[in-house]
C-alpha cells in the first residue's frame, strides 16, 4: 500500500494540473448575470462567521463532554494525536457551570472529532470564497458555479482524509464518512449561495484599493489562524491568550471592509504595474483555489519541496498571464491614440519590467525582514507576515512607479 506522503504528493500534482485545465475556461466565461433585485444575499463572509460560531459551540460541548464523561481528562483521544492538541478550558468557571447542569452529557460524544470533520471543509472553502468575493464578486460567482468548486471540495477532502488516516484513531472511520458527506453537501450549498449573490464588489487597481484588500486578507488570515489554534486543535484553553489579537484583527477587518465599500466605484488612476498586480491576484487566486489545501498539507505530510514547487509554478503562471493581459491592453490603448511608445515614450514592456523589478526587490527585502521579526510558532504565521509585507511594499513601489510614468498608462482595471 502506498504511504500517505506519496499519496499527498499525488493529490498536490493532480490538483495543480486540474486547476490549470479548468481555470482558463472559467475565466473565459461571460460575467454571470446578477440576480434580481428582490432576491436575498448571503455572502460567504456571513456563512463563514456562522460556521466559525458552530465550531466554537462544538468546542464548548466537547469540553462539557470531557468534564462530565471523562472527568476532565482528554487522554482517551489525545494519545492518538500529536502534541499541541487538547489544551482544554476545563478550569473555566462558566464552562464548569454549564457542564454541571448539562443534561445527558453522553449524547455529546459526536463532538469528539466528528462534528469538526463536517465543519472543517466549509470553513476553509468559505474563507477562500470570502477573499475571492472581496477581490471581484463576479469572479467569486464564476468559480463557485463552475467545476472548480466540486474539484476543490474533492481535493480538500482527499487530503483531509489522508491526514486522518495518518493520524488514525478509534474515530477515523466515522470521520472519513462524515467528511465524504460534507464534500457532497458543501459545494452544493455554496453554489446555491453564489447563485443568489447580487454583489458587484471589485477591488480597484489603485494603491488604496489594493492595500485595503491586502489588509483585509491579512486580518482574515490572523482570524483563521486563531480558529485553527484554539478550536480546530481542540485547545479552547488558549483562547483567552489569543483573544486580544483576534479582537484587533476583527476590528481592523471591519474597518477595512467599510473603507473598501467607499472605494468602490471611484475612478482609479490608470497605471501599468498596479493593473498587473490586480491581474496577478485574480489569476493566482483562481489557479490556487483547487490545490490550496493540498499544497498547505503537502508541506507537512508530503514532500515540502514538491509543494513549494507547485506553489511557485502557480504563481509564475499567474504572473505570465497577467503580463500578457496588461501588455495586450497597453497595445490596444496605444493603437487607440493614447500616449505610448509611438510618442517617444518607453515601450509598455520596459515600463512594466522596470517598475516590477524595483517592486520585487523592495518586497523581497520587506518579506525577509518580516519573517525575521515574526515570533516562531506555526509556519503559516511566518508565511502570512512575510507575504503581507511583500505585497504592501510591492503595491507601494508600483504606485510610485505608475505615478512617475506618463499620464494615461493603460490597463488600470484589467
Amino acid at each position: 500500500m502506498m504511504d500517505v506522503q506519496v499519496l499527498v504528493d499525488v493529490v498536490v500534482v493532480a490538483s495543480v494540473v486540474s486547476a490549470f485545465a479548468i481555470t482558463p475556461r472559467v475565466l473565459a466565461r461571460r460575467p454571470d448575470q446578477v440576480g434580481a433585485a428582490g432576491r436575498s444575499v448571503f455572502p460567504p463572509a456571513a456563512a463563514l462567521a456562522l460556521v466559525t460560531g458552530l465550531i466554537y459551540v462544538n468546542q464548548v460541548l466537547f469540553t462539557v463532554y470531557v468534564l462530565r464523561v471523562h472527568d476532565g481528562d482528554p487522554s482517551f483521544i489525545a494519545r492518538y494525536l500529536p502534541a499541541g492538541w487538547f489544551d482544554l478550558a476545563s478550569r473555566n468557571p462558566a464552562l464548569r457551570q454549564v457542564a454541571e447542569h448539562f443534561p445527558a452529557p453522553g449524547l455529546l460524544a459526536p463532538s469528539v472529532l466528528r462534528v469538526q470533520a463536517f465543519l472543517e471543509l466549509p470553513f476553509v472553502l468559505l474563507a477562500f470564497a470570502t477573499v475571492l468575493r472581496w477581490l471581484d464578486a463576479d469572479l467569486y460567482r464564476r468559480i463557485a458555479r463552475s467545476a472548480a468548486l466540486p474539484l476543490a471540495s474533492v481535493s480538500y477532502t482527499v487530503v483531509f482524509c489522508l491526514v486522518e488516516w495518518d493520524l488514525r484513531n478509534p474515530y477515523t472511520v466515522d470521520d472519513l464518512v462524515v467528511r465524504s458527506v460534507s464534500a457532497v453537501l458543501t459545494p452544493v450549498l455554496l453554489a446555491l449561495c453564489a447563485a443568489r449573490d447580487r454583489g458587484a464588489t471589485r477591488t480597484p487597481a489603485s494603491v488604496p484599493g489594493l492595500l485595503v484588500f491586502i489588509g483585509s486578507l491579512g486580518a482574515l488570515g490572523v482570524l483563521v489562524l486563531v480558529v485553527y489554534d484554539t478550536a480546530l486543535l481542540y485547545s479552547l484553553g488558549r483562547l483567552p491568550e489569543r483573544l486580544p489579537l483576534a479582537l484587533v484583527a476583527a476590528v481592523l477587518l471591519l474597518g477595512l471592509r467599510r473603507v473598501a465599500s467607499r472605494l468602490e466605484g471611484r475612478p482609479a488612476r490608470r497605471g501599468l504595474t498596479l493593473a498587473f498586480l490586480r491581474h496577478v491576484l485574480r489569476y493566482w487566486l483562481s489557479l490556487f483555489f483547487v490545490p490550496a489545501l493540498a499544497v498547505r498539507y503537502g508541506v507537512l505530510f508530503g514532500t515540502p519541496q514538491l509543494a513549494a514547487g507547485m506553489a511557485l509554478v502557480t504563481a509564475a503562471t499567474a504572473c505570465a498571464l497577467a503580463a500578457r493581459d496588461v501588455l495586450a491592453e497597453a497595445g490596444r490603448t496605444a493603437d487607440g491614440g493614447s500616449a505610448g511608445p509611438q510618442d517617444g515614450g518607453p515601450p509598455p514592456g520596459l515600463l512594466l519590467a522596470r517598475g516590477l523589478g524595483c517592486a520585487v526587490l523592495a518586497g523581497t527585502g520587506a518579506a525577509c525582514l518580516a519573517a525575521w521579526l515574526t515570533p516562531r510558532s506555526y509556519y503559516e504565521v511566518t508565511l502570512l507576515s512575510a507575504a503581507a509585507a511583500f505585497l504592501v511594499a510591492t503595491v507601494a513601489v508600483c504606485g510610485f512607479a505608475d505615478a512617475r510614468s506618463a499620464p494615461g498608462s493603460p490597463g488600470a482595471d484589467g
